[in-house]
């Protein structure tokens, strides 16, 4: 008959269980450095001022332009002011710059935003984000010099588009105003992806401007 397990023998035997598991670190939801030496933040901060400016202010075109192209033609605006290097099963996203009267804003949230007129026909046409929190990657979807293949993982892929956006706020659209919006000018450079389904496109910014109340 077999010898009852003592109290120690259990313990032992929980100790060689726990010690046969690898415990994985969770990814940071906050970008910065993990274990690889990866760094989502210092890689947007190094690229901003000297390839992601400049080549959104090179790329961008009037919004109306753009979006009347895109909406017969979406290949034709990707080759014009999109990424023509873009993943084939993936949205295509435009580099713009919209400018006009904001005639609407919602500041109720951490994702505020703006709806502006850009033809002046008192009618929103496009939404812009000015965070704290926004949706999307499309500052990162609209570079034809970077590409998911030079990441290890989607993982790391993901948390370098986020980090444009926290980039962005930071350095940018915090220091914006978020009251008495209606009425003010707004001056946007950024991109936007085309996705089913929304009201109305929205664009996160790169540079953004807002004018004095009226």
């Amino acid at each position: 008959m077999p010898k009852k397990l003592t109290w120690l023998t259990l313990v032992a035997l929980a100790g060689l269980s726990l010690s046969a598991c690898k415990i994985l670190p969770t990814p940071s939801a906050q970008g910065g450095a993990n274990a690889s030496g990866f760094n989502p933040d210092k890689m947007v901060e190094e690229i901003w001022v000297a390839k992601v400016i400049p080549y959104l202010q090179q790329k961008a075109g009037p919004f109306a332009e753009v979006h009347a192209l895109a909406k017969t033609d979406q290949a034709a605006a990707g080759a014009k002011y999109g990424n023509p290097k873009k993943q084939a099963n993936s949205p295509w996203t435009f580099a713009v710059r919209v400018e006009g009267k904001i005639i609407a804003a919602n500041t109720q949230s951490r994702a505020v935003t703006m709806d502006i007129d850009v033809d002046g026909d008192g009618k929103a046409d496009a939404r812009v984000q000015i965070g704290p929190a926004m949706r999307g990657t499309a500052l990162r979807d609209s570079l034809d010099f970077v590409q998911f293949n030079d990441f290890t993982n989607q993982i790391d892929f993901a948390q370098f588009g986020k980090a444009f956006n926290a980039y962005a706020d930071k350095t940018v659209l915090s220091k914006l105003p978020r009251e008495a919006l209606e009425g003010r000018t707004a001056k946007v450079l950024g991109a936007y992806t085309i996705e089913g389904g929304q009201d109305l496109p929205l664009v996160t910014p790169a540079e953004a401007e807002i004018g004095p109340k009226p």
